[in-house]
């Protein structure tokens, strides 16, 4: 009973720290879906121009570790920067937060994922359907518009949503660039309290509660989005 108290203990300062979490996950979440989408269309053009960078930097993104990712950004981008020039500029009140990196890695990291799921998506729209439309006089953009993404994305909606539980998840990888999320605060809390378990479990909870909230809130998203295949 007294680890269960304690465990419940820490719940308020870790309730104090989700919203940065969720800040995180929605910002890198949302952004990630747009660039993934705009690679995605890359990697399907017939420019090799614009179809290698994208299928580059896809590669680069799926093939490391977001950790690698993360630390390479926040400590190498002031070695590639010339001068102490940015302390001066308008850059430097965003270069010395760690939040901005942490948005900018998980945002990168979560496009290149996203962008592998919405090309299979796209491909898998039944050419018929565009071939039907652009016989009727509709542009490639309209089609693309009013056709092929929100077919696209409504297939791609469970993986999308597997990967924005890991997107949720791996926001506990900004606490090693000192980003005071919910796992920033659970090592805080075992510092101060100089317990190492049940600090570590409240996190936990908390982020099941989250998870199993998303998945819940996105079921009935896509239920909504997919009625027209019952019918």
């Amino acid at each position: 009973m007294g680890s269960l108290s304690t465990v419940l203990g820490f719940l308020p300062d870790l309730l104090r720290a989700l919203p940065l979490t969720l800040m995180l996950t929605v910002v890198a979440g949302i952004c990630g879906l747009v660039l993934g989408t705009l690679v995605a269309l890359g990697r399907l053009s017939a420019w090799r121009i614009i179809a290698w960078p994208c299928r580059a930097f896809s590669f680069a993104f799926r093939g490391t570790p977001l950790l690698v990712q993360l630390y390479l950004i926040y400590y190498g981008l002031g070695e590639i920067l010339p001068g102490t020039w940015v302390r001066h500029s308008f850059l430097w009140p965003y270069l010395r937060d760690g939040l901005w990196y942490a948005i900018l890695v998980l945002t990168l990291n979560q496009a290149a994922y996203n962008s592998e799921v919405i090309r299979g998506a796209i491909r898998s729209v039944p050419a018929g359907q565009v071939e039907a439309a652009l016989a009727i006089g509709m542009s490639s953009r309209r089609v693309l518009r009013r056709i092929t993404l929100p077919q696209a994305l409504r297939h791609a909606l469970p993986v999308l949503t597997s990967d924005a539980i890991i997107l949720l998840k791996s926001t506990s990888l900004a606490s090693t660039i000192t980003i005071m999320e919910v796992m920033g605060t659970a090592r805080a809390l075992q510092r101060q309290s100089l317990l190492i378990f049940e600090p570590l479990i409240a996190a936990g909870l908390l982020y099941f509660a989250v998870v199993f909230t998303l998945t819940r809130l996105m079921n009935v998203a896509e239920r909504r989005l997919t009625a027209f295949r019952a019918r």
